[in-house]
């Protein structure tokens, strides 16, 4: 048996580019449906996991789907907005707590989150340097958004709008990092978080400017009435908010108008859940509730059917190379006859070279199957990070 091992290594040796090109062929033929099945189950479970552990989301009529990967992901077109009095009836209704979320600006190339403190505590976030933010302006970044920013707490960032054509609203905000946050993960990894109340202020719904009663004001005031005074344009406007300046800022119109992206409602129970999902069903609503975790299967599904159709693809091709594979094989036993016959002359039985043939046969199988394995086993490794930045990125 070692002397047939010895002359197929030899074998392969002096043909190594063909050996090689039919190792890599079998890679192929097996790593290919392999590799295809450990994504996609990695890529189910990265979508399902997010989803299955937000119970309901409240936002504008449209696509359930869009609404979903906005508010779990931050990264898809942001809905049309509702208004903030949504959450209020979510919380009036004493079914649901109600978290709400503002996706719609960008703070460098993270999302920015405008939403509350008890959002932290739903998803989990820990902070590893730091505090939440506290007051107006204050801001706290997800690990890889922090990595990415450069930044620490006592730092800043600058909000920025979603659309870079868009010429209303407020000016950049400089926003103070109060704290950063572990690594999740998750997609809160990548964003950027304030209070609602600052989101609403780089929207332009609120804004804060120098004392007009001072002094040193009397030259921009246009003209004062009862107890309003008209400025001209040359008013300071600030775009920090500083301990100094916060009780400037003011809002302008009723809180319950204001917009946010979207809510998320945590039900007490089961019930609850029903309850509340039954009250959004009348025609004249102008907004939907959905379960994530369904309109994740739904996503799911259609995933998985083009799976099949993919895995199809991958064993016809993996059919044609493995024919052309045997043929190669054949070709080259035909063309190895003159050798054959010398190792009979020399006393190689037949079972001795049937034998040798077989080896070389199995080894080569043998080898690309190994290989195959190895890039599975890798691949599964890698795949909940390669999938988790393929959500992230899309």
């Amino acid at each position: 048996m070692a002397g047939i091992l010895h002359l197929a290594w030899r074998y392969w040796g002096y043909h190594k580019v063909k050996t090689i090109v039919l190792v890599t062929a079998v890679t192929t033929i097996v790593y290919l449906p392999v590799a295809l099945d450990i994504v996609v189950r990695h890529s189910a479970r990265e979508l399902t996991i997010r989803a299955q552990a937000t119970p309901l989301l409240v936002g504008a009529k449209g696509s359930p789907l869009e609404l979903v990967l906005n508010a779990l992901y931050f990264e898809s077109h942001p809905p049309a907005s509702i208004r903030y009095a949504e959450v209020d009836r979510v919380r009036h209704s004493e079914l649901a707590r109600a978290i709400p979320l503002h996706t719609r600006f960008r703070a460098g190339k993270s999302p920015l989150v405008g939403t509350t403190l008890e959002y932290f505590e739903f998803r989990g976030l820990e902070l590893a340097e730091g505090r939440a933010m506290t007051m107006l302006g204050e801001c706290v970044l997800g690990a890889a958004a922090a990595r990415s920013a450069g930044a620490a707490p006592g730092g800043h960032v600058l909000s920025s709008s979603e659309n870079v054509f868009e010429l209303a609203g407020a000016y950049p905000l400089r926003m103070t990092v109060a704290g950063v946050f572990r690594p999740t993960g998750t997609p809160d990894d990548l964003a950027v978080f304030t209070d609602v109340k600052t989101a609403w202020v780089i929207e332009g719904l609120a804004h804060g400017h120098e004392d007009l009663r001072r002094p040193v004001a009397a030259d921009r005031i246009l003209r004062t009435e009862g107890r309003s005074i008209v400025a001209n344009a040359s008013v300071v406007e600030y775009q920090e908010i500083t301990p100094d300046n916060a009780a400037s800022f003011h809002f302008h119109g009723d809180p319950a108008g204001f917009p946010v992206t979207s809510v998320i409602a945590l039900p007490q129970d089961t019930r609850s859940e029903t309850v509340l999902q039954g009250r959004y069903l009348r025609d004249e609503e102008t907004v939907q509730i959905v379960r994530p975790a369904a309109v994740m299967d739904d996503l799911l599904s259609t995933i998985l059917t083009v799976r099949r159709y993919v895995l199809l693809a991958a064993v016809i091709l993996g059919a044609a190379t493995l024919a052309t594979t045997t043929l190669v094989f054949v070709l080259s036993l035909q063309l190895r006859r003159r050798e054959m016959q010398t190792l009979a002359k020399i006393g190689g039985s037949k079972r001795l070279i049937g034998s040798l043939v077989a080896v070389e046969i199995l080894g080569v199988l043998g080898a690309g199957v190994l290989l195959a394995a190895s890039l599975a086993a890798a691949t599964g490794w890698l795949a909940a990070a390669v999938t988790r930045a393929f959500v992230l990125m899309s």
